[in-house]
């Protein structure tokens, strides 16, 4: 019996809308540098870039109800739009004050609404039988623009000035909004009524996935926010070369293993794929040059490759039916608490001189913290069909 497709037509265009979202979001990851060029230190640069993230968060329980009871069509028109005059507005950047953080806002706005729509529509066409394959593919169109936004960076940098990149991610994020207007509102089941953001929140057995994906993202806060300026304070690599082993590395998992989390069993991927991204953190503690950096980002791929569409398809899962698109902001909103907290942290624990190395040992302890609670709590308050999936594996 043949299996039931995961590459339709809605889900191609959520994946190159997600894709070409993403390209534009990742760029960013030059932002650092733009920020320390108008004089911040560290820490104040670890405070910018999480502003996005705090902003993201605050969005996530509106885009949910509204993508529950309104459609997911809608959230993605207006997110698309937002992004666009966001990415325009750091046009009028040029201090560090009140104004950036605006501009920053606004931006978290349009990626907490974004993710969260994109996502959970590629969770809605999806078949059940091949979520968490399915949820892998889509994300690869969220982990390529890791590379192909930091190269884009690279080059208009190396090219071009901070403005210039600016227009250009907002032209990519035009495209982007466009691909969305023939999205089809997919079918939902509206067999109860959407309880909503805080019901999701407060759910037994979605906490421990709440409490793994902070410490996770708290981890991958140190290499986004802080990975540019320590790449320039020890004058080897780039950005987009780390992200490019990265998202190499990750998206060779999802083609060739995606369908492993389904054969054997979610948990047994995700163990090893935390362990994984703690590894990369060490990885680039150590590093040296270039060997050194692209290990570290095949590391980091390693981990992420499994352990985002894992706990994406635990949350479909686990989750009301009816509140899919609470539930799945919910989710984004614990990465955006992660990079949101993660930025300041761990820019404090750099210092003011930048000892990012030691910053980035530290920041190997998280994925192992998450993991340590995660392996304690989730057991006692599993669904029963996964404990009876469980047994059967051993």
């Amino acid at each position: 019996m043949s299996r039931e497709p995961v590459l339709t037509r809605p889900f191609l265009l959520a994946a190159t809308a997600n894709l070409l979202h993403g390209m534009a979001i990742f760029s960013f990851l030059h932002l650092p540098g733009f920020v320390e060029e108008l004089g911040a230190t560290p820490a104040v640069v670890g405070i910018v870039f999480g502003t996005l993230s705090g902003a993201a968060i605050v969005v996530r329980p509106f885009a949910g109800r509204i993508m529950d009871t309104a459609g997911r069509r809608i959230v993605a028109l207006a997110a698309g739009a937002v992004h666009v005059v966001a990415c325009l507005l750091y046009l009028t950047v040029h201090e560090v004050g009140p104004w950036i953080f605006v501009v920053r806002c606004i931006h978290g706005f349009a990626q907490g609404a974004l993710f969260s729509v994109l996502f959970t529509y590629a969770a809605d066409v999806v078949p059940a039988s091949r979520r968490s394959e399915g949820i892998g593919y889509f994300g690869i169109a969220g982990i390529l623009p890791m590379a192909l936004g930091g190269l884009m960076g690279d080059f208009v940098l190396a090219h071009a000035d901070y403005p210039t990149l600016f227009v250009v991610c907002a032209g990519v994020a035009l495209v982007a909004l466009l691909i969305t207007v023939p999205l089809p509102e997919p079918e939902r089941e509206r067999d109860t009524e959407p309880r909503g953001f805080f019901a999701a929140l407060g759910q037994a057995d979605l906490v421990p996935i709440w409490v793994v994906g902070s410490f996770f993202s708290l981890a991958l806060a140190g290499i986004f926010t802080f990975l540019k300026n320590f790449l320039a304070q020890e004058d080897f690599g780039s950005t987009g070369l780390f992200f490019a082993s990265y998202s190499a590395t990750t998206i060779a998992l999802r083609a060739g293993l995606g369908w492993l989390p389904d054969r054997v069993g979610p948990l047994k991927v995700f163990y090893p794929s935390m362990v994984a991204f703690s590894g990369a953190s060490i990885a680039l503690s150590l590093a040296q040059g270039v060997p050194g950096l692209a290990m570290a980002g095949a590391l980091a791929g390693c981990g992420h490759g499994f352990v985002f569409p894992i706990l994406s398809t635990l949350v479909v899962e686990r989750a009301n039916p009816a509140d899919r698109g609470s539930a799945i902001s919910l989710f984004t909103a614990v990465f955006d608490v992660g990079l949101f907290l993660g930025g300041p942290v761990l820019g404090w624990v750099a210092g003011p001189t930048g000892d990012y190395r030691f910053m980035y040992l530290v920041g190997a302890t998280l994925p192992i913290v998450g993991l340590t609670i995660f392996h304690l709590w989730d057991p006692r308050v599993r669904p029963a069909p996964e404990r009876e999936a469980a047994s059967l594996d051993r």
